[in-house]
């Protein structure tokens, strides 16, 4: 079956005069995709924005509302140090949300046996009632809550391979029990949470797996951690959907981390997600960037990426 793809020239409408989470990221995954002769071979899904519905299963009303409002004007608005909205801000987000559950939607439907959704803003830091890192809506946990609730998935596994920790991922089901989190992350480092002591609490104690890794680790180091967080969902969890936040800035090249991972190190670690998925999901997965800044890492990165979800 075709693995499909989420892109779209809203997302570029996105910006901020010189900040790191730029337009070109989307322009440098299409151009590695169309050199690499993988642009062509994926089935194009049809987006759509997310619902109030569909960001209050995550999301408080008043912070929906503040984003509305902050990514609403003419003016650029600066919602923390890091993370900002602009005029064509709220129209992206919601695509991005929603095109990550237009995603999840053609794999449940069976129209793609998988799919990688080239969306900005990125998702994993945002909170309920915050926006931090970039991030606006954790695209993610909605999509993740949209195949429970359109779909009624019951067992959701989250692997998040990104420099930095998803936060807002992780506070989002840390007491829930129906979506596990595994997260292979720097540390130290922004946010500057994400301890292996984090496990979750109540009926989401145990669904709660980070993996934190020193500057200079490489791929030996992240695909041994990738093992064992997928072994214990194996164990613990076996779940009926998986999602990745892909996010490319663990990669030697990238500017904003210390980790040393390589092309073949995110093309191997997708073959295993892939596997596990084949495994236990019936080969449900859906791959969501998240952060990448160096470009020609992010369009090689991505590109060994997507091509490890579209072999045989």
């Amino acid at each position: 079956m075709a693995v499909g793809l989420v892109w779209d020239e809203r997302y570029l409408a996105h910006k901020s005069e010189g900040h790191p989470e730029r337009p070109e990221r989307l322009t440098a995954i299409r151009q590695g995709l169309e050199e690499a002769g993988l642009w062509k071979r994926l089935v194009r899904i049809q987006l759509y924005p997310a619902t109030d519905e569909m960001l209050e299963r995550v999301h408080s009303k008043e912070h929906i509302q503040l984003i509305k409002r902050d990514a609403g004007g003419k003016d650029l608005a600066h919602l923390d140090a890091d993370t900002y909205a602009g005029p064509g801000s709220w129209d992206a987000a919601l695509l991005a949300a929603g095109g990550v559950s237009a995603a999840a939607d053609a794999v449940m439907k069976g129209q793609v046996r998988s799919a990688f959704c080239a969306v900005r803003p990125p998702g994993h830091h945002a909170s309920r009632d915050r926006a931090m890192g970039f991030c606006l809506f954790s695209n993610v946990a909605v999509a993740a809550r949209h195949v429970q609730a359109a779909h009624g998935i019951r067992r959701v596994l989250i692997v998040d391979w990104d420099v930095h920790h998803g936060n807002g991922t992780q506070d989002t089901f840390y007491r829930d029990g129906t979506v596990m989190y595994v997260s292979i992350h720097q540390s130290p480092l922004y946010p500057g949470t994400g301890a292996a002591t984090e496990t979750g609490e109540g009926p989401g104690a145990g669904r709660i797996r980070n993996f934190p890794l020193p500057p200079g680790a490489g791929d030996k180091e992240f695909l041994a951690a990738l093992q064992e967080g997928l072994k214990a969902a194996e164990e613990f969890f076996r779940p009926q959907f998986v999602f990745i936040s892909c996010g490319f800035d663990a990669h030697k090249d990238d500017p904003l981390g210390g980790l040393k991972r390589t092309d073949e190190g995110y093309a191997e670690g997708t073959r295993r997600v892939r596997a596990f998925a084949d495994r236990f999901a019936s080969g449900r997965l859906v791959s969501v960037l998240e952060g990448g800044y160096n470009l020609d890492a992010l369009r090689r990165a991505a590109s060994a990426h997507v091509a490890a979800l579209l072999a045989p």
